[in-house]
């Protein structure tokens, strides 16, 4: 059986995987033999036979493991994002992420946090912890919004979806232009005539840093931003400022530095509705991540082309 990177005939197929749901569905795989990795503690013996790795574990314990694999030949990431793995991969190792495997958590994240700020929903969280009954001036609406998603891949796909019940005009940007879809350098002129932003870019060397002063500058006031991408895509500092001025409003899901430490001005920043990085953490996510991966390692398995192959600045 050929992998595309060298030939090898040895049999089972050895895994290594971090969560103990995932090991005992691949472990029902003809042929696979799978095994649960923890964070710490000594590797599991088989060391020294794995072609495929699931890291979900810190940067560290990757190194490790690929350390002690020689014959490893398939990384496949239980994430979207991949760069935290950025210059960790050999040459002769194929990086896939699980592109697809977050669309419906994270696009959900996204409707919610829009909703939630256009109607106001964290002061009246608020006011009903403090116990008082204040009902305010007239909240906004999302319904006939001009938005502006910033990374139209999968995820951007399933948030256009979703917010197609509320007619709202959706403008898409990718990396580069194709039909229906702008180029980011085209920005400057389509952050003007947007109501809501919505960031979905994964964190890259020409996306470190995207939404910077300018950026959030070109945006109308009373414009609200959402990050559901990677914290280090957006200049905190120049966030806070617009934040701080009442200008702009935000919903993060994602921080830089995260996690976001005590007594960091985000926290009290007025206009931000802040989540921990959960957009993804749901009750179905697990179900389809095992499902994608357990379809990839068979791939993989019985040498078939792999998907959501990872090459050059993704």
């Amino acid at each position: 059986m050929s992998d595309g990177c060298g030939t090898y005939a040895h049999w089972p197929l050895h895994v290594w995987a971090p969560d103990a749901d995932l090991v005992r569905a691949l472990n029902e795989l003809a042929d696979v033999e799978a095994t649960l990795v923890t964070s710490d503690g000594e590797l599991p013996p088989d060391a020294g036979n794995v072609e495929v790795l699931v890291p979900g574990f810190s940067i560290e314990r990757v190194r490790e493991c690929i350390a002690a694999n020689p014959k490893l030949r398939v990384i496949q990431t239980m994430s979207a994002g991949v760069d935290y793995l950025e210059g960790e991969v050999p040459e002769t190792v194929r990086l896939c992420d699980a592109r697809g495997v977050h669309d419906v958590t994270v696009a959900e994240w996204v409707l919610a946090g829009i909703l939630a700020e256009r109607r106001e929903l964290p002061r009246f969280a608020r006011q009903q912890a403090a116990g008082t009954w204040e009902g305010g001036g007239a909240a906004g609406e999302l319904f006939g919004s001009r938005v502006l998603i910033v990374g139209h891949g999968s995820i951007g796909e399933a948030v256009e979806k979703r917010l197609a019940p509320f007619e709202v005009t959706v403008t898409r940007v990718a990396r580069t232009a194709r039909e229906g879809v702008h180029a980011t350098s085209e920005l400057p002129v389509l952050l003007a005539e947007a109501d809501i932003v919505v960031v979905l870019v994964p964190l890259t060397s020409s996306t470190r840093g995207l939404v910077d002063k300018d950026f959030l500058a070109a945006m109308p006031d009373g414009a609200l931003l959402v990050n559901a991408a990677r914290g280090p895509v957006a200049d905190t500092d120049a966030l806070v400022s617009e934040l701080q001025s009442g200008r702009l409003r935000a919903v993060l899901d994602v921080t830089d530095p995260e996690p976001l430490p005590a007594g960091h001005p985000l926290w009290s920043a007025p206009g931000l509705l802040l989540t921990p990085h959960i957009g993804g953490n749901t009750t179905g996510f697990p179900a389809r991540m095992i499902r994608f991966i357990s379809d990839q390692v068979e791939r993989f398995r019985d040498g078939n082309a792999l998907e959501n192959v990872v090459s050059g600045d993704y």
